[in-house]
């Protein structure tokens, strides 16, 4: 129970990658807020969690939006007290070449996945600072570092996520406040399920390790950055990608 005690507030937690990481920080003694836009299967996620034992509470925030993280993060500090760990996981797709992507889908993208990133950075260190101490970890992705095609936007707002990352971690080193990226590869979730099956081959082929990712592949990753055993790692960005960036 190396996270008892700890209060942990994951954006896009209702399913895939979120849900599996709320999960395990809750079977590791966490308190959980479920955000998602998702309200509904935000609060199916808050009764697992609670099945476990950890408290936990679902939100409905739109991180793309400012004043509802601000809001958010008020009605934890009332419930909670206090946040020690954000976990940065809401985004989206809209996937598409450039010549046919439109300036809407563009700035979709950008606002939940980098935008969002930023807000709730903004809204969380502002405590974590006065608390002197705190975890935050952003989901970024391989294709932030390598590029993909038809991934413009995407690929876009999570090398902004990376840059964003050292750059917070660097202004809040000093305030004890630890601040790293992972950077899944591809990994089975509802943003895969999507792909043709033979896609997924053609990806399995790239990946040395044969396979795509799982969530819980992620969601072990981010326990260690959460954890006390990465209390003098931060500005990193750890891949978690079976071998295709190397």
């Amino acid at each position: 129970m190396k996270l008892k005690g700890k209060v942990a507030l994951i954006t896009g937690a209702a399913q895939g990658i979120g849900k599996s990481v709320a999960l395990l920080l809750a079977r590791n003694g966490a308190d959980i807020v479920v955000s998602d836009i998702n309200l509904e299967k935000a609060e199916e996620t808050a009764k697992e969690i609670e099945s476990i034992g950890p408290k936990a509470m679902a939100v409905k925030v739109d991180v793309g939006n400012f004043k509802d993280v601000e809001e958010m993060v008020e009605a934890i500090l009332k419930k909670f007290g206090k946040i020690d760990i954000l976990i940065n996981n809401a985004g989206i797709t809209r996937d598409k070449l450039i010549l046919r992507m439109t300036e809407e889908d563009w700035d979709a993208v950008l606002n939940v996945n980098l935008k969002g990133t930023f807000n709730c950075m903004k809204a969380v260190t502002r405590h974590m600072a006065k608390q002197r101490s705190g975890k935050i970890v952003s989901i970024a992705s391989v294709v932030g570092e390598m590029g993909n095609a038809g991934q413009a936007n995407y690929s876009a707002s999570k090398a902004g996520v990376i840059g964003l990352t050292k750059t917070i971690a660097r202004e809040f080193a000093q305030r004890g406040i630890n601040v790293n990226a992972i950077a899944p590869g591809y990994i089975e979730t509802p943003m895969t399920e999507v792909l043709p099956e033979k896609v997924k081959e053609e990806l399995k082929r790239l990946i040395p390790m044969e396979r795509l990712g799982t969530p819980d592949d992620v969601a072990e990753a981010v326990l260690f950055l959460v954890s006390e055993e990465s209390n003098y790692v931060t500005g990193q960005v750890l891949n978690v990608n079976g071998g295709i960036y190397m």
